[in-house]
């Protein structure tokens, strides 16, 4: 699937829910309580390509993930009263995580509803950050009606996990280091599911970057953002296991913020089978030395798929790396996916 931009936008165009100016007050509010990760030269991959290839290291983030970055701009967003209220949160594992490990921080009590999709290995980790948990159905659309149970029966605050301006921005940021640190990027590959990360890394790079090629990289079992803008609308989709399970779930029927995002600034969409995802989580172990979990190797794998042609420098988001133990082993070892 193409979606070619028909021109560069402005650097401060009003029809998108988010702007460079909102990404750059993010940076601003949350700088020094998130890493700025490195974005370190692959020699491997830069072969394969052809050209010269940059992984983004958000598995350096203190929680292993970039989610970090859009739930500590939103909570700091708030006003005392609605912190205080306490926080509620649906997740497939790392937004809840980020929002526990912000929520601890602050002081402030979280709740995080997952369904039972959720590895159990990311489950303990928001337990371990003393975030309440709730386990509910089988899909991220149950969570989120959990979510907003909570939020009229105990008065919450929700902290979405994609479709929030405040949270979109924090995840922007990641694009002002990309382009900060590579000034001539050509193209960057982003790791797609509800359209934060890719959302918020295309408004910035977008704007600074106007020629540079965006690309949303997804798996094919239940892309729902993919087939949302291939629909011209958001749309429902059956939630799968997936090596992926990062980009599980749907993006929400009454999209606002990311939904716009994704289908006017991305160039492009690729989805990846099982086999290709495993392949580009055994690439990250044993050439570059990085652990990843599916969602994290989804750019690793399109280069390897060959489903990306690459036209200069590129910058790859390794967007985190909290895989299971035992399911990497099996992975890395040569295990099917």
């Amino acid at each position: 699937m193409t979606i070619m931009k028909s021109e560069p936008r402005s650097t401060e165009n009003e029809t998108l829910p988010v702007s460079l100016a909102d990404i750059e007050h993010a940076a601003d509010r949350i700088r020094g309580r998130v890493t700025r990760t490195p974005l370190t030269h692959s020699a491997s991959l830069s072969r394969q390509a052809h050209q010269p290839v940059y992984l983004k290291l958000e598995t350096r983030q203190p929680i292993g993930a970039f989610k970090l970055r859009g739930a500590t701009n939103a909570i700091l967003s708030l006003d005392p009263a609605a912190r205080e209220r306490g926080l509620v949160t649906a997740s497939t594992g790392n937004h809840g995580r980020a929002v526990a490990y912000a929520a601890q921080a602050l002081g402030i009590p979280a709740t995080v509803c997952m369904s039972s999709l959720v590895p159990a290995n990311k489950v303990e980790a928001i337990r371990a950050l003393g975030a309440e948990i709730r386990i509910v159905g089988v899909s991220q659309d149950d969570a989120q009606d959990e979510v907003e149970r909570l939020v009229e029966s105990r008065g919450l605050t929700p902290i979405p996990p994609f479709d929030h301006a405040d949270v979109v921005a924090g995840q922007g940021m990641i694009g002002l280091e990309i382009v900060e640190d590579l000034p001539d990027v050509a193209t960057v590959l982003i790791p797609l599911s509800g359209g934060g990360l890719a959302g918020g890394i295309a408004v910035a790079v977008n704007a600074l970057k106007p020629q540079a090629r965006i690309i949303g990289i997804s798996m094919e079992r239940g892309a729902a953002m993919h087939a949302s803008i291939a629909a011209g609308r958001p749309v429902a989709v059956r939630e799968e296991e997936t090596l992926a399970d990062s980009l599980g779930g749907g993006i929400g029927l009454l999209n606002r913020v990311t939904f716009p995002l994704c289908r006017d600034l991305l160039d492009d969409i690729v989805l990846l089978t099982e086999e290709e995802i495993a392949a580009g989580i055994r690439h990250a172990s044993h050439q570059e030395g990085e652990i990843v979990e599916g969602a994290g190797a989804v750019g690793i794998a399109a280069i390897l798929a060959g489903k990306v042609e690459l036209t200069g420098p590129t910058a790859v988001i390794l967007s985190g790396g909290n895989i299971d133990a035992r399911v990497h082993r099996h992975i890395i070892e040569g295990g099917a996916a």
